[in-house]
């Protein structure tokens, strides 16, 4: 069969075994990941039926993983690590420690050496970042201190992944020659690092600020995939550095100009699509018969990740006086394993560390423990505040929603457009004492914006991505100030994001106000409705009309224009 051929009927049925898996999942109220993990084992060579091509998906995975760490890197902040100090570096550090500890003696038990232990488990120690997120979102648990701490674990963890995928192929190398391999790999690592993060600091936001002036949403789109991939490729062939290393630093110099929004609403829906073939490419890697054999090894793997790795994070948490109703929940939202482990584990096996056993282990766990996150995390949040309760009483303390520090007493309102009704709205909030947070295509508008001191997101509101980057989930309310956006499509986007926000639309022509309003828009003001009522209040008045029968004829235009 054709090359090509081979690639569309992958993709195709990759895909759409993904689709609908994933679908009946999130209906079951699991994580779409255990449909994807599923969807491999469906389209794999150990099932009946449809085979993808193995070669074909492993080759758009790697895509994937590129693309995974280029969004790790684009949401990564070293004020949020540093916001939790402490605990989420030293907590993630012996996490780390006593699961790959438990996995040596375990492993040796079952015949594997210690360094087979060592890498596996290191491998199982680092949770999935898709997981631990949805988790915490869908209890509302994103914002507070239980999900800063947990977020701060996994970036430590992420660090440490990335640390190994650089490591291990130097530390490993043929010759016995580890600390010339390792001085050497640690001197290209700093030079990329520098290369990238220095020149790259004005390079990147430059060469994404010319493209982002064409107002050609394409090219944008373009620009960043190709930033992404051609800096991972470079990491590769220049540095000798693993291409997830140059993705994941392409996107911290991204994520820390203004194009980070936008970048992350425009760019990244492709890396979901590919994050989801390297899904897929795992299980077709599983062959279920393989557990009459290896499942002593599966339970082992389950017991690190639900047993080990929770016990460590509460112990920590418990070190550092944390209360139970953070350290029981941060505990539970760790003990899973996602994307991270399965590319530790495909390393390990294509450096011949160990054979495929373990993924025929790794991936059955992982979709036992990815199943049951959300059910042990609500569960560990009723039994913190049962306990919290009984040690306190019944007025005990919740957490508090972090709010940054001078915004959280002044009511947020989200402007999408900075035109001359956008900069007259803006200006009347915050005399009014409100914060307006401005949305604007415009770079040069951005950054102006910027250069005041004043707060602005660059994007396209029509992206719910860049909408959560304003803040739109606590706004009180999302104001359209330019004509050339499409009210009725943002209105529909801003209501998936927060349901309850009231939406005030501008536009040119009275016939559209009905159509507006009729898809959710709150309240509509047209240009042809107000200059009608400006100009007919001059008139009036001018003519000396009492002010009884100007309000009255006023109040009478308005409903017939209404």
């Amino acid at each position: 069969m054709p090359h090509d051929v081979n690639l569309i009927l992958t993709l195709a049925g990759g895909l759409s075994a993904a689709l609908v898996l994933g679908f009946i999942t999130q209906k079951l109220r699991l994580s779409p990941l255990v449909g994807y993990l599923l969807a491999g084992i469906i389209v794999g060579p150990h099932s009946p039926g449809f085979v993808a091509d193995a070669s074909t998906a492993a080759q758009c995975a790697e895509i994937g993983v590129i693309l995974l760490m280029f969004g790790v890197g684009l949401h990564f902040h070293l004020k949020d690590l540093l916001a939790v100090g402490f605990i989420a570096t030293g907590g993630a550090v012996v996490q780390i420690s006593m699961a790959t500890a438990a996995s040596m003696g375990l492993l040796h038990l079952l015949g594997f050496d210690l360094l087979s232990g060592a890498v596996y488990g290191m491998a199982i120690a680092v949770a999935s970042t898709v997981v631990l997120t949805r988790v915490l979102a869908d209890n509302h648990d994103l914002h507070n201190p239980t999900g800063h701490v947990a977020l701060g674990w996994l970036v430590v963890e992420d660090i440490f992944t990335i640390l190994l995928l650089v490591l291990l192929p130097s530390v490993l190398s043929p010759g016995g020659q580890f600390w010339s391999a390792l001085g050497m790999t640690l001197l290209k690592l700093g030079a990329l690092s520098v290369f990238t993060l220095v020149a790259g600091q004005k390079l990147i936001p430059l060469f994404l600020g010319y493209v982002a002036r064409t107002g050609t949403r394409d090219l944008f789109t373009l620009a960043v995939l190709a930033l992404a991939l051609g800096i991972a490729v470079a990491a590769a062939q220049f540095f000798g550095a693993s291409m997830a290393l140059g993705a994941f630093l392409a996107g911290m110099v991204v994520g820390q100009s203004e194009f980070s929004a936008r970048a992350a609403a425009e760019a990244l829906p492709l890396r979901d699509a590919f994050a989801v073939l390297f899904f897929v490419s795992v299980g077709m890697l599983f062959d279920p018969a393989s557990l009459l054999q290896d499942w002593p090894l599966m339970l082992v793997t389950l017991l690190v990740i639900m047993v080990v790795k929770p016990l460590g994070a509460l112990l920590m948490t418990n070190l550092f006086r944390k209360p139970a109703r953070l350290g029981l929940p941060v505990a539970a939202s760790l003990a899973q394993v996602g994307e991270f482990s399965f590319i530790l584990a495909g390393l390990g096996i294509s450096l011949g560390v160990f054979d495929q056993r373990v993924n025929n282990a790794l991936i059955p766990a992982a979709i036992i423990s990815i199943t049951f996150n959300p059910m042990l995390y609500r569960k560990a949040k009723e039994l913190a505040q049962k306990w919290e309760n009984r040690k306190h009483g019944d007025h005990a303390e919740h957490d508090a929603c972090l709010v940054a520090p001078g915004e959280g007493d002044r009511a947020l309102v989200v402007v999408v457009g900075y035109g001359p009704v956008g900069r007259s709205c803006c200006s009347i909030l915050r005399h009014g004492g409100m914060l307006p947070v401005v949305v604007e295509m415009n770079i040069d508008t951005v950054r102006q914006l910027l250069g005041e001191g004043l707060p602005v997101v660059h994007g396209d509101a029509m992206q719910a991505e860049v909408l959560r980057k304003a803040g739109l989930e606590k706004a009180e309310a999302l104001l359209l100030t330019s004509v050339s956006i499409a009210a009725g499509e943002v209105t529909h986007i801003a209501r998936s994001v927060n349901p309850h926000v009231p939406v005030l639309a501008h536009t040119a022509f009275v016939s559209e106000a009905r159509s507006l309003r009729g898809q959710g828009v709150d309240a509509v003001f047209s240009g042809e409705r107000e200059v009608a009522l400006a100009m007919a209040e001059h008139l009036l008045r001018t003519a000396g009309a009492p002010e009884v029968y100007v309000q009255s004829e006023l109040a009478r235009v308005r409903e017939k224009l209404d």
